[in-house]
């Protein structure tokens, strides 16, 4: 599988495209943002404000996480699978974002899902989280943790974003640990069981070895 056949590098190179199309037109963005008074209205809104970003740094931040993180889950659980958690993810965390910010844009609900289904397909697996590295598990809760406390200290993040679309990352996870979950446990394979006579040929063997 070659780098562009990932669609976590596609929908980047996409984001990128339209982020440069934003500084080039700024009024492109007002067309492309969730705005909730129109969600009803323009219901498009909720997949295109997913490729729009606020700032340059915006986009960096979650071009990173969706290169990296991104491209490590779609090899687990292939594209399919992967297109339909992102955009699911994003649509609800749209849904979320209406419900209580007036205007939204980028593609962090989307990636927080990924992030979510990952926590539970590779709980164990090490990032940097805070600048600390810890396993991904509890990496998850510590994104979690601090979109819980954006909702209540003014952050200009919509942290009910996050929290929407991790929490269909982690159902989804749930959903497919069975089938693409690392084995957590690993049952002790055991050698070829001795006969009892062989056994007993190899004590007297021993026992006459040491007495003499």
């Amino acid at each position: 599988m070659s780098f562009f056949d990932f669609w976590s590098v596609r929908l980047a190179v996409v984001c990128v495209i339209i982020f440069a199309l934003q500084t080039t037109v700024p009024s492109l963005t007002d067309g492309l943002a969730l705005v909730s008074a129109n969600a009803l209205s323009q219901p498009w809104l909720f997949i295109t404000s997913m490729f729009a970003h606020g700032s340059l740094e915006h986009l960096i931040y979650n071009m990173f996480a969706l290169l990296l993180f991104g491209s490590i889950l779609e090899n687990i659980i292939g594209s399919r699978r992967w297109l339909a958690i992102f955009f699911i993810s994003g649509i609800v965390a749209g849904i979320a974002s209406a419900m209580f910010y007036p205007a939204s844009l980028g593609a962090s609900g989307a990636i927080f899902g990924l992030l979510g289904a990952l926590a539970v397909l590779r709980p164990r697996m090490t990032v940097w989280a805070a600048g600390i590295p810890m396993p991904m598990a509890i990496a998850a809760g510590v994104w979690a943790a601090g979109d819980m406390l954006g909702l209540f200290v003014p952050s200009g993040i919509a942290n009910a974003a996050h929290l929407a679309g991790l929490a269909v990352g982690l159902a989804v996870g749930l959903v497919l640990r069975k089938q693409f979950g690392e084995k957590v446990f690993v049952r002790k394979q055991h050698g070829p069981e001795i006969e009892e006579s062989e056994f007993r040929s190899w004590e007297r063997r021993w026992f006459t070895v040491r007495r003499a």
